[in-house]
């Protein structure tokens, strides 16, 4: 059983790993107007937050503190989300955006549930 547990910690390590580097493809496919390069930055970096919070989050010293970087996680995958929407895209990469926008959803729903779980866990010990 601990060997699924690992092998559930990597495989949400190499997603968000993925997902971070079809981020920076993307950004770097766009036009790059003004108001590009300025959401391009802040897309970017919220989407590498997100698989370095859940990498610290498995480095944790306790609960509160993979709780704290879980939530992280979350929170900057929705705001991957926002900073896609604004992104101008040529129509040929609104695909890839919409995938982008539909697998940040999808994070956020992972790590929602993680957050749930571990409480959960953390009450029923109590």
């Amino acid at each position: 059983m601990g060997k699924e547990t690992n092998s559930k910690k990597y495989d949400l390590e190499e997603r968000t790993l993925v997902f971070t580097k079809r981020v920076i493809q993307l950004v770097n496919a766009v036009p790059q107007t003004l108001a590009n390069r300025e959401i391009a930055k802040q897309l970017t970096r919220s989407a590498e937050s997100v698989g370095a919070n859940y990498i610290e989050a498995n480095e944790s010293l306790g609960k509160k503190d993979f709780l704290y970087h879980i939530r992280i996680s979350r929170k900057e995958a929705k705001e991957s989300r926002y900073w896609f929407q604004l992104l101008e895209c040529p129509e040929a990469l609104i695909p890839e955006r919409i995938s982008l926008i539909q697998e940040a959803l999808e994070l956020m729903r992972i790590f929602g549930a993680i957050v749930e779980k571990t409480r959960q866990k953390s009450i029923s010990y109590q």
